[in-house]
C-alpha cells in the first residue's frame, strides 16, 4: 500500500539524517520528493540516487532555508519541476550549544534563523499554491526541548518552542482551506552527531528514556508519513512526541 501515491512533497534539510530518513519513506510510500539542503556534495547526489530507486520522480536542490527569498525562489522552481506541493516537511535545523553566559549574539541569530525563520520562510513560500488546490499537509521538526527546555540549548529550545507556536497559529489560520499544520518533537535520535558522543553519553540518554533505547530516523519518518498521508486528515494542530515517554 502506497499512502502517498501521487502526492508531492518538499522536504528541506534532507540529505543526511532526519530528513534523509523523511525522504525515503516518503518515496518508499509511492511520493515524489523534492528536498534541500545548504549544499550539494555527495550525500545530496547519493540521497538523490537512493530516491529514484522506488521509481519516484526526486531531485535535490541548494537551498538555504534561512533565506527568505532563496526559498521563495526555490519553491517556484520546485513547483515549476514537479507542478505541486501536497506536503511540506521542515526539518532544517542546526545547534550551537553553550550556556548563555557564554553564548555569543551570532551563535543566538544563527540558531533561530536556520531552525524557526526558515519555518517561517518555506511555510510563506508554499502558502498560495496549497490554497488554490485547498489542501496541504505541512510538517515541521521541532524537539522535546522545544516543550521542556534543556541547560546549554536556550538558542535551540526558543527556535523549538517558536515552532510548536507558530505551527499551532497556522493551524487556526489554515484549517478553512483544509491545510493542515503539525508538529514532530523527536527526543533522543541516533543520528551521525549521536553517533560520535562518548557511549558513558550515549548510555546516560537511554536511562533516562523510559523505553530505555534511542529512536531511529525511521521512528520519526514513521509518524511524518502519518502526518502527510490521508490516514491523518482530521489532526491539525497537534505536536506528536517521538521520544520513548521521555517528556511524560
Amino acid at each position: 500500500m502506497e499512502l502517498l501515491k501521487g502526492k508531492v512533497a518538499i522536504i528541506t534539510g534532507a540529505s543526511r539524517g532526519i530528513g534523509k530518513a523523511i525522504a525515503m519513506k516518503f518515496a518508499e510510500q509511492g511520493a515524489d520528493v523534492a528536498f534541500t539542503d545548504i549544499r550539494r556534495d555527495e550525500n545530496m547526489e547519493a540521497t538523490e540516487n537512493e530516491l529514484k530507486a522506488f521509481g519516484v520522480n526526486a531531485k535535490g536542490y541548494v537551498s538555504d532555508a534561512s533565506s527568505f527569498d532563496g526559498s521563495a525562489e526555490t519553491v517556484a522552481e520546485i513547483i515549476k519541476d514537479f507542478s505541486k506541493v501536497d506536503v511540506l516537511v521542515n526539518n532544517a535545523g542546526i545547534t550551537k550549544d553553550n550556556l548563555l553566559m557564554r553564548m555569543s549574539e551570532a551563535d543566538w541569530d544563527l540558531v533561530i534563523n536556520i531552525n524557526l525563520k526558515s519555518v517561517f520562510n518555506l511555510t510563506k513560500a508554499v502558502l498560495r499554491p496549497m490554497m488554490k488546490q485547498r489542501s496541504g499537509s505541512i510538517i515541521n521538526i521541532s524537539s522535546v526541548v522545544g516543550v521542556f527546555g534543556n541547560a546549554g540549548q536556550a538558542n535551540y529550545s526558543a527556535s523549538k518552542a517558536g515552532i510548536i507556536g507558530f505551527t499551532k497559529s497556522m493551524a487556526k489560520e489554515l484549517g478553512s482551506r483544509n491545510i493542515r499544520s503539525n508538529a514532530i518533537a523527536p527526543g533522543f535520535i541516533e543520528t551521525e552527531m549521536t553517533q560520535k558522543l562518548p557511549e558513558e553519553i550515549k548510555q546516560g540518554f537511554r536511562d533516562a528514556i523510559p523505553l530505555k533505547r534511542m529512536g531511529s530516523g525511521e521512528d520519526v519518518a514513521n509518524a511524518a508519513l502519518y502526518l502527510a498521508s490521508d490516514l491523518s486528515t482530521y489532526i491539525s494542530g497537534q505536536v506528536h512526541s517521538v521520544c520513548g515517554a521521555l517528556n511524560v
